[in-house]
């Protein structure tokens, strides 16, 4: 059995420890699960808020995503690092990006309501492409003739974009650019784009009446 931590900083050291070395986030609720004794989750979030103060001015940074916590490189420092592996990032075909900005934008929703909006038919291929990418999921069924699929985005599909809640979800004249880039460098560019709720429904409402 794993010794319990003598103090507060040593809970500090195992979460930084748990963190730099996960290949995804992790929320508190598993943080809490590293601990024998009972650390509690108010602990474990006052720790993480200390540990986020001290990479302040660092290369790496401790930011909350949708999944949880994780470290990831800060955003003034992607074009160098993306010198180390020189891909071109995904592009993604228009019909992509409007099925993908309907469904985060009017989530759930159905392929009819998608196809309501956007007035063109979608193609399975569209629809399985994102979910292959991990952004979107089918969450329930409509109780009408057909049952036809609900689809909304995942929290994989937040963390790409760094966002802790739909809530913080960019203009949606600005979606498809960001999701053009690679997942991360689309992260630290909405750093500066936190519109408030009334800026979205705007959006939403004339992507609606096109």
């Amino acid at each position: 059995m794993a010794q319990a931590p003598d103090d507060l900083s040593q809970v500090k050291a195992i979460l930084e420890a748990a963190l730099l070395t996960s290949p995804e986030p992790l929320p508190v609720s598993e943080l809490c699960k590293l601990f024998d004794t009972q650390v509690g989750a108010d602990v474990v979030n006052r720790l993480l808020d200390d540990l986020q103060a001290d990479y302040q001015g660092r290369g790496v940074e401790l930011v909350k995503v949708a999944s949880g916590w994780r470290f990831q490189s800060r955003a003034e420092y992607q074009r160098f690092l993306a010198r180390l592996n020189p891909q071109k990032p995904p592009r993604y075909s228009r019909a992509v990006l409007e099925t993908l900005a309907v469904i985060a934008y009017r989530q759930p929703v159905t392929r009819g309501d998608i196809e309501g909006i956007r007035g063109v038919s979608v193609s399975t291929g569209v629809l399985k492409a994102l979910e292959a990418r991990g952004w979107i999921d089918v969450v329930g069924h409509r109780e009408v003739p057909g049952r036809p699929a609900l689809y909304s985005t995942t929290k994989a599909f937040l963390d790409d974009l760094k966002l802790q809640s739909l809530d913080e979800l960019p203009p949606l004249d600005e979606l498809g650019t960001l999701l053009e880039a690679d997942a991360k460098a689309a992260g630290e560019l909405l750093e500066s784009a936190q519109p408030d709720a009334a800026d979205r429904r705007g959006t939403e409402t004339e992507w609606a009446s096109r």
